[in-house]
């Protein structure tokens, strides 16, 4: 595992989280993995390529994240974790300028493979993005 790689689940997580807040980009949070899923609000993306490719369009036009968790849990087995955690998530479109703001929440696996990686994630609100 490299210097700036999590040495747990738990902290990739928490790295993710301020990663998106940052600014920065999250694909290399994912495995390279055919199969991989991403669910959000409003979109699925299946397979390594078209997460990072989502997620780069998705920094490119937000920006102002905000990511506060509230409930997470994490667990790990060996080399592989599942998490699931409430997370008040908002965000600003620069496009349209318009912000956003939903009560979310979230779960996924990860595995561990030079480091922890998500296999899948899920984000998910009671209500519409519009």
């Amino acid at each position: 595992m490299s210097d700036d790689q999590a040495a747990t689940a738990s902290e990739t997580v928490e790295a993710y989280y301020q990663a998106l807040r940052d600014g920065d980009p999250l694909g290399p949070f994912f495995a390279e993995e055919p199969g991989m899923v991403k669910v959000g609000i409003s979109e699925t993306l299946v397979g390594q390529a078209a997460i990072v490719d989502g997620l780069a369009d998705q920094t490119a036009t937000t920006t102002d994240w905000v990511v506060e968790s509230r409930d997470c849990h994490v667990t790990e087995r060996d080399d592989f974790a599942w998490y699931h955690d409430d997370v008040s998530l908002g965000w600003r479109d620069t496009a349209s300028g318009r912000n956003y703001d939903f009560e979310t929440r979230w779960s996924g696996s990860l595995r561990a493979d030079d480091g922890w990686e998500f296999l899948t994630l899920h984000v998910s609100t009671a209500g519409d993005l519009d």
